[in-house]
């Protein structure tokens, strides 16, 4: 019996029981197109954050041979965020005309050719551009991944989440862990280093060829009558006005579609993915370095990175499967943010003495990720609710992260130190804490959305 059978929670049992007659062909697709869609979720989630951490590995080889200033350093570190908040916004349109499956597909390539294109760039500008192309790539795939869990594996949201969310933290510490010493080892040059990730990222385009085809519409369970609504489940459209439906091309379903700026519950998990997104990306970009100014070795640097990240993989497989069992996830946010704040107060007392420690405390709350996935899955009862709220939730909070790691740049570069940078870091951890426990209450967001007629 899976987790979420277990479950009491209404809302997240809501999730399986939805009016959606076709929110997912898993009960009957073949196991060998479970195997290849389990496949193509490893394999693209280990390459959805490497392009970030074989930089930041890299970061000062790169500005000194672009010749970068800090301020523009702290620009490119906020191009993931800015990416993922104007691509991811596209996800749900290309899902719904060509298929989630062929949109991630077309992802992982544009992700091989930004990562080989943007070692051959001979300037900042060509750089940017380069690591814009990867970047798009990963957006759209961020926004889709729920969406492809949600459709074939509505039973085994956290589960399956948590086994795509562990491979995307082993494919960031690897790049962190092994960028430095494979590049030292292949004759020193940045560009070599960088270059390398665009073979795994080849990869990832494989499983997917097979799928591109499904548009979401083909399966028997998309065509079989639905079962009658569960208890619970929004309330029927009075006669003589019919709810606005959308096509199932994107495995959301055919259902009302809801109004998600009107949810409360949207804007928290959006602020709580944004905040949490922001530590992240500011972690990513600006920690080897923070290590490096503190004496710390380029190479040990990486590997703390690499440390940071790893802790990722096994809890990335625990906190979904655990927060499906819960009713509310607000005790979960506010550990993981204990531990954040816990390691900034480190990085900032005995950066060099306690470096590990402040690693693995880091990497504990870099963990809001996957917890904040499982609960774009758990807060909507159909799959056009997740659709949407996987792209309201993610673009928005993107979009509020994109100052975090510029003002960590500017910041460091006019204090000279790392005690504001840090300050700032901390700080934000109060309220993503707070926007975590209201984005964590047991509702959906059909509750609160209402329906657009």
């Amino acid at each position: 019996m899976s987790d979420e059978t277990r479950m009491p929670s209404p809302a997240t049992t809501a999730v399986r029981t939805t009016t959606d007659s076709s929110a997912s062909p898993a009960g009957k697709a073949p196991a060998w197109v479970l195997r290849l869609v389990v496949a193509g979720l490893v394999l693209s989630a280990l390459n959805l954050r490497p392009a970030i951490t074989s930089l930041g590995a890299l970061l000062e080889e790169v500005r000194n041979g672009l010749r970068m200033s800090g301020s523009a350093a702290g620009v490119l570190t906020s191009v993931p965020p800015l990416c993922f908040a104007l691509f991811g916004l596209t996800a749900p349109r290309l899902a719904r005309r060509f298929g989630p499956a062929a949109v991630v597909c077309a992802g992982m390539a544009a992700i091989t050719a930004g990562l080989a294109l943007r070692s051959l760039a001979g300037g900042t500008a060509a750089f940017l551009a380069a690591s814009a192309l990867a970047l798009m790539g990963i957006a759209v795939s961020n926004v889709l991944m729920p969406v492809i869990v949600k459709r074939w594996f509505p039973e085994r949201i956290g589960g399956v989440t948590g086994l795509y969310s562990m491979a995307l933290s082993l494919g960031t510490a690897v790049a962190a862990a092994t960028t430095v010493p494979m590049t030292q080892a292949l004759g020193g040059s940045w560009r070599t280093g960088l270059a390398l990730w665009a073979a795994l990222a080849a990869t990832a385009v494989l499983p997917w060829i097979p799928l591109v085809r499904d548009r979401g519409t083909g399966s028997p369970a998309a065509t079989a009558p639905g079962p009658r609504p569960a208890a619970g489940s929004p309330a029927p459209v009075p006669a003589g006005r019919p709810a606005r439906t959308e096509p199932d091309r994107a495995g959301a379903g055919r259902g009302p579609v809801p109004r998600i700026a009107r949810s409360r519950t949207a804007w928290a998990l959006a602020c709580f993915f944004g905040l949490q997104a922001t530590g992240a990306y500011i972690t990513m970009g600006w920690m080897p370095q923070i290590f490096r100014d503190a004496g710390v070795p380029a190479g040990t640097a990486g590997v703390l990175l690499a440390v940071t990240m790893a802790m990722g993989v096994p809890l990335a497989f625990v906190i979904p499967r655990l927060a499906a069992r819960l009713r509310t996830q607000g005790p979960i946010v506010l550990a993981l943010g204990l531990c954040g704040m816990t390691g900034y107060a480190g990085l900032f007392l005995a950066p060099a003495a306690g470096a590990w420690a402040w690693a693995l405390l880091l990497g504990i709350s870099n963990c809001a990720f996957p917890l904040a996935l499982t609960m774009i899955g758990m807060r909507s009862r159909t799959g056009t609710g997740v659709v949407r709220l996987s792209a309201f939730a993610q673009s928005t909070g993107y979009l509020i992260s994109i100052p975090g790691p510029l003002l960590v740049g500017v910041l460091h570069q006019h204090s000279g130190g790392w005690g504001l940078p840090l300050a700032l870091m901390a700080g934000l951890i109060v309220p993503q804490m707070a926007a975590g426990v209201l984005a964590g209450r047991d509702r959906a967001i059909e509750d609160e959305a209402g329906m657009r007629h």
